[in-house]
């Protein structure tokens, strides 16, 4: 049996993923800073049959991050699928021209230095499986900037630069990289973007494994 890591569990589309990959018969590793957060969503998909279990850690904090990412590995089984899909502060959204220098430290290390970290934990068993799935979940600044949310614009780019790099040099290996789009909010009433039809559509990528960037709705003129 392997795992399906998800990196940003929370109770929308974190708790959808797990329980469509749970569903499939991968055990579930969440990993969040909110240690009560956690152990209220491991409880539910334990109520729905699925084993799953909490790794309390930051993005922002490297060492932890790497730590949960072994540890869960170790104990569950090999991480198969990796999911990165944490939600970013509030406080990386400024507008471009109130942006400092300084400003770009924690969005960059949010969006390039974790996923790196993350991706640096478990390619060596998806290569010892021989096959693995990463998975980068975005908002629509990743490839249309928005000058009032300068920070999670520049960052998003950037992880969209570094998961399309991860693409090309890892399809020989079979493992697939690939990067979700959601151009508007996750809403539980919309058809393309409510977490369940994401959850479907992230399922789909892993398993289809057809193209690097993919949209759940078009991007708005």
């Amino acid at each position: 049996m392997t795992t399906f890591a998800l990196v940003g569990a929370g109770p929308g589309l974190g708790l959808a993923t797990a329980r469509r990959f749970g569903s499939a018969g991968h055990t579930v590793a969440l990993i969040s800073r909110s240690a009560e957060k956690l152990e209220a969503l491991t409880a539910q998909l334990t109520a729905d049959g699925i084993k799953a279990r909490a790794f309390a850690a930051d993005v922002l904090d490297i060492e932890s991050l790497t730590t949960a990412l072994h540890v869960a590995g170790s104990s569950l089984g090999p991480i198969e699928i990796l999911q990165y899909s944490p939600v970013p502060r509030a406080d990386f959204m400024k507008p471009v021209l109130d942006t400092s220098a300084d400003d770009l430290d924690a969005p960059l290390a949010f969006s390039v230095k974790g996923p790196a970290a993350c991706v640096s934990a478990v390619l060596p068993g998806m290569r010892a499986l021989g096959r693995g799935t990463v998975l980068f979940v975005n908002g629509g600044s990743a490839v249309r900037p928005h000058p009032e949310l300068a920070g999670t614009s520049i960052a998003f780019a950037a992880e969209g630069a570094y998961a399309r790099m991860l693409h090309d040099a890892l399809a020989p290996e079979n493992i697939h990289v690939s990067q979700l789009i959601v151009p508007g909010a996750i809403r539980p009433d919309a058809e393309h973007s409510s977490p369940q039809a994401l959850a479907e559509r992230l399922y789909g990528i892993h398993t289809r494994r057809d193209g690097f960037r993919q949209y759940a709705e078009p991007l708005p003129d």
